[in-house]
């Protein structure tokens, strides 16, 4: 299967506008993260080819979180060959040996075409494509030891939600410095609790790229009837509302141990949408991104879901919790307080007013008193809805 034939797969896309890549990398702020044309040729056609037969596909997952574990099943059960890459041999070992997670998604079975290797270089042999599932801040890490090990036309998709630690750049821009051809770079973001992919409940997620036809790759290979996939041309959008999503949801949460009811809620999942598409909008993202998938969806999904860490998190601290403590329980990275440092960061760059983000990191990394955070919230001067 040729490029060509994976986007006549893909079929009839939804495509969002988009900002000039070059937009991009002004926008993060980031001296050391290189600008992509954005009239750069799509990646290679070599690169995106597919064998016609699903069995004599295979495919590397880099992570065996939950996100990584369910979307390994997912590709595992289209026929696709999948190695699972994981630092925890213990981890390793229970995949390959009793087609399950030890740790995370406990109950899911992976079926025979998925396998785990801690080897970075045997995860990665003869893929003919990456799925990058890596807590935000480790991202740029394991980019450095991908490097080496990639074909310059390997394609390579970001499931990663978050902003890279040191200047807030976008994942994007930050992997497409590292191993070059950034065209080849796609990113993924949804609303997609894995607790509900595996179990094949219905759910959407959108594929951003600077290339169509990485987009469209993408779109083919990890589509389907369950998980349907649109694709953008947004990568800034995409990037930031998900990355921003996670603060607002630790608002919530936050909200939710105060004792407060729905109308709160509501008022900060709204409001909280008005910061993100002032931010995306002044880093040169479109703001009709945040009325889709990564953006309206995402938020709601993890404002309001059980399965959130993020709203959970938000309510163990208002409980009287830590981050340390939650996240030496749950095992997982708590993405929205790392987001709530770097968001504040780019927003305070780029003259954005985003006063519940800026606030929740006061909390999280300031050690504001919660009180103290609400009254600077309740007491800012009346403005018109939008502005």
């Amino acid at each position: 299967m040729t490029c060509s034939d994976a986007i006549g797969v893909a079929g009839a896309t939804e495509q969002a506008d988009a900002a000039g890549a070059a937009d991009v990398a002004d926008a993060v702020g980031a001296a050391d993260v290189a600008a992509t044309p954005a009239t750069a040729p799509d990646a290679p056609a070599a690169a995106l080819a597919a064998p016609a037969t699903p069995v004599n596909r295979k495919v590397a997952v880099i992570g065996a979180g939950s996100w990584g574990s369910a979307v390994a099943w997912l590709l595992g059960n289209k026929g696709i060959s999948v190695t699972i890459w994981a630092r925890d041999p213990a981890l390793v070992e229970s995949i390959n040996s009793n087609h399950r997670n030890l740790r995370y998604l406990t109950d899911l079975v992976f079926p025979d075409t998925v396998k785990a290797e801690s080897d970075l270089k045997a995860a990665v042999a003869d893929a003919e494509a990456v799925v990058l599932v890596t807590p935000s801040n480790a991202l740029a890490e394991v980019g450095k030891k991908l490097k080496p090990l990639l074909a310059a036309d390997v394609p390579v998709i970001i499931l990663s939600k978050g902003l890279d630690p040191e200047r807030g750049a976008l994942l994007h821009d930050k992997l497409g410095q590292i191993i070059k051809k950034p065209n080849r770079i796609a990113v993924l973001s949804g609303p997609n609790h894995a607790e509900e992919v595996c179990r094949e409940i219905p759910a959407a997620a959108v594929v951003a790229s600077d290339s169509e036809s990485c987009a469209l790759y993408f779109q083919e290979l990890m589509g389907t009837p369950t998980f349907r996939i649109y694709t953008s041309t947004d990568t800034v959008g995409v990037q930031l509302c998900g990355a921003a999503k996670n603060v607002i949801a630790i608002a919530c949460g936050l909200a939710a141990g105060l004792g407060f009811g729905d109308n709160t809620a509501a008022l900060l999942m709204t409001r909280g949408l008005a910061e993100i598409a002032r931010l995306v909008e002044a880093v040169g993202g479109d703001p009709l991104t945040c009325m889709g998938l990564a953006g309206m969806g995402d938020l709601v999904a993890t404002c309001t879901s059980q399965h959130s860490r993020n709203r959970s998190f938000g309510y163990e601290l208002a409980q009287g919790g830590s981050l340390e403590a939650y996240q030496a329980r749950t095992h997982m990275v708590v993405e929205g307080a790392l987001a709530a440092r770097t968001v504040a960061r780019v927003a305070l760059r780029y003259g954005v007013e985003m006063p519940i983000c800026e606030q929740v990191n006061s909390i999280i990394w300031d050690n504001q008193p919660l009180d103290e955070a609400l009254s600077a919230l309740v007491s800012r001067e009346y403005k018109p809805e939008f502005y």
